[in-house]
């Protein structure tokens, strides 16, 4: 089993990778594989909206020059997905946003390819907004048939600087809570 996390914030060691990583902890713990893309300094393009995707349904986006494509095959080799990502304006950052909109339509338009996969959604804000990010987060899964994993409360944490938030306990506590819960349910769905 295998466990793949895209984080969305442009400081690849900031506080989304923080949480990230306190999630992944449980899952090795329980000998779940896991793997970690930043998106930063990769520039992803948004979607242009050119339909290539749903005339070839070969499950590719046909904007070259990115590393979209290699994170739809990854996506669909892996049994489980991460998305994290800071609050940027109440939102996740506009490379998160790319990557949403692009692999979503791919995947999509490719006969559902992560439908039944597990997701699950991590955010870290400064103060506020972080609700909005987190159900951004929670529609590319829920649009993809997906199953969405939870936790004991909301899977966000607070922090500006850099490991800021492993302070905030609550935080790091649901993070590993979301890390056995997702540990079991890829494991009932192997079954």
């Amino acid at each position: 089993m295998k466990v793949i996390a895209f984080n969305g914030s442009p400081r690849p060691k900031g506080n989304t990778a923080r949480m990230i990583r306190e999630v992944f902890g449980v899952l090795e713990e329980a000998g779940v594989r896991t793997e970690l893309i930043s998106l930063a300094g990769k520039p992803l393009p948004g979607c242009t909206a050119c339909g290539d995707c749903a005339m070839t349904k070969d499950g590719r986006c046909s904007i070259a020059g990115d590393d979209l494509n290699d994170y739809v095959v990854k996506m669909i080799e892996a049994d489980g997905i991460l998305l994290a990502s800071p609050t940027y304006f109440s939102d996740v950052t506009a490379e998160m946003k790319a990557l949403i909109d692009r692999a979503g339509l791919v995947v999509r338009m490719s006969g559902d390819l992560l439908k039944r996969k597990v997701g699950a959604a991590v955010v870290v804000a400064r103060r506020a907004g972080s609700i909005h990010a987190f159900d951004t987060l929670n529609h590319f899964f829920l649009i993809n048939q997906m199953i969405v994993c939870g936790s004991s409360y909301w899977n966000v944490g607070f922090g500006l600087e850099e490991e800021q938030v492993a302070r905030d306990d609550e935080a790091m506590a649901t993070m590993r809570t979301l890390g056995h819960n997702m540990a079991w349910l890829l494991k009932k769905l192997r079954g």
